[in-house]
């Protein structure tokens, strides 16, 4: 039986494409979603894949979520850590619930979300963990210190989960996407993406949704077994580790 992959934050942008590129490679897609339900309903109609709707920052939803999708589609083999989100502001204007959102949105999912599949994964001697970080937590950003810290965290995490877990064949790796043309940076004037992002990627252009997901596939695959506690950085060449 296909392997079962969760892909949060799965229906729209880089997951929606990381979601179809698993299904695509043979797997049981389960797609994870936050709040839009017109869209969420939309990509199911579109791709087939079930969707499910829960906040990874909450704890007992994750745990009901990924108990819901055992139920329906099997134990999860391959989860993907990709929802998350942006309160932007300078650090001197931000406000502790700006902080907090991040950081338990996109740092503290990832023990929401790992947490209750751990055990099964080094049970059946197999899983395969990708966290979706950022160029940002490798290089900081203004205007992003509550962003870059928990992206930076994501990085921390996944090297040391994947060391905890080497030996029971489960591998733990990030991928850190710079600038990509999703909804959202799609959203940006033409002439501030024209003048100031995209002359700092020296491949010219913004990245696609697609060419993040062809990441995660490899990652999610037998071929990946001895890399674990990597990170592939997926900018364009804007930033050099």
């Amino acid at each position: 039986m296909a392997r079962v992959a969760l892909v949060t934050g799965g229906t729209r942008g880089i997951g929606g494409a990381i979601s179809q590129a698993l299904l695509a490679t043979g797997y049981r897609v389960a797609a994870n979603y936050a709040g839009n339900d017109e869209a969420a309903e939309a990509f199911k109609a579109q791709t087939g894949i079930p969707v499910y709707k829960w906040d990874v920052s909450d704890p007992a939803a994750c745990e009901t979520g990924i108990r819901q999708v055992e139920a329906d589609l099997g134990p999860v083999d391959i989860l993907v850590n990709n929802a998350g989100i942006t309160r932007d502001t300078m650090f001197h204007k931000m406000s502790f619930e700006q902080w907090k959102a991040v950081i338990d949105t996109n740092l503290g999912s990832l023990f929401n979300m790992c947490r209750p599949v751990i055990e099964g994964m080094r049970e059946r001697g197999f899983g395969r963990i990708v966290n979706i970080s950022s160029i940002n937590g490798q290089k900081g950003q203004m205007g992003q210190s509550n962003y870059s810290a928990a992206k930076a965290g994501e990085l921390g995490f996944t090297k040391a989960l994947a060391q905890e877990n080497a030996r029971k064949g489960i591998t733990v790796n990030a991928v850190c996407p710079g600038y990509i043309g999703t909804e959202m940076v799609r959203a940006v004037p033409q002439e501030v993406l024209d003048k100031n992002i995209i002359p700092q990627i020296p491949v010219g252009r913004l990245g696609e949704p697609e060419e993040i997901a062809r990441c995660v596939v490899f990652l999610a695959s037998e071929d990946s077994s001895f890399i674990t506690g990597a990170t592939l950085s997926a900018n364009g060449g804007q930033y050099m580790t």
